[in-house]
């Protein structure tokens, strides 16, 4: 079993709890779960504890929002993010993960910054494209496969869409889901599936879980425009926390 201070386990139960909240649609929430748990062990035993809880709660998540999500985003933005967690994998032991942080908390910044000093910019709807999603997959499943951090980079693609609330939190949900799943192989190659880890999660899932109902019931009751709202700030306050872990790391 991994052995955690009081502190320790009080900061993996919230992290169990960010996870759970963003398969239930919130989910910007969820980059906060690596960040806390880093907080008491590396980083990278951090991210390969919280992958099997990430894993598991998905399976509500799916279920919840079984119908409700896009198939021309995932259409467009799956490849991408295959190909990025490849390429995690493959550069695995050249890259620092302080430098990824740092590069995810930047671009998050950045378009979280543009949306709210020139609202009109996502104020039109765009459609799927091939191009943007591969590339905004691309890093996404790159950086979710680093920290678990894909989100920021996800959401520049997503979010200028306009999909309805449901069905952003629900393609949201899919596509994190395909991916946390293909993560699940190279993880166990580098050896971050530990018994210790596996142990820890089991004991985390439940609480993933009950927060992934409570999730969905808030996405349910934001309207619309306040739920934009409340991500691009979620994006901008999260991107600052990465940036200065990034600089700190």
């Amino acid at each position: 079993m991994l052995e955690l201070t009081t502190q320790g386990w009080i900061l993996a139960v919230l992290a169990a709890i960010a996870v759970g909240l963003s398969k239930g649609g919130l989910a910007m929430i969820g980059i906060l779960a690596v960040p806390l748990l880093s907080l008491v062990i590396p980083p990278v035993q951090a991210a390969g504890l919280m992958l099997p809880v990430y894993v598991l709660s998905d399976i509500g998540g799916l279920l919840a929002y079984r119908r409700g999500f896009d198939m021309a985003v995932l259409r467009t933005a799956l490849p991408g993010a295959m190909l990025g967690i490849g390429f995690g994998w493959a550069t695995a032991h050249l890259v620092p993960d302080s430098g990824v942080t740092l590069i995810v908390g930047i671009i998050g910044l950045s378009f979280a910054a543009n949306a709210l000093i020139r609202p009109d910019i996502s104020n039109g709807s765009r459609k799927p494209s091939l191009v943007k999603g591969s590339f905004w997959g691309a890093l996404a499943g790159y950086t979710s496969f680093v920290s678990h951090a894909g989100a920021p980079p996800y959401q520049v693609y997503v979010q200028p869409l306009r999909l309805p609330s449901m069905v952003f939190a629900g393609t949201t949900t899919w596509f994190f889901a395909i991916t946390n799943f293909a993560k699940l192989f190279p993880y166990a190659a580098l050896g971050q599936l530990s018994l210790a880890n596996l142990e820890a999660a089991a004991i985390l899932t439940p609480v993933a879980l009950v927060s992934v109902w409570v999730g969905l019931r808030i996405v349910r009751i934001i309207p619309q425009e306040l739920f934009y709202k409340l991500i691009t700030w979620g994006l901008l306050l999260i991107s600052l926390r990465l940036i200065w872990q990034g600089i700190m790391g």
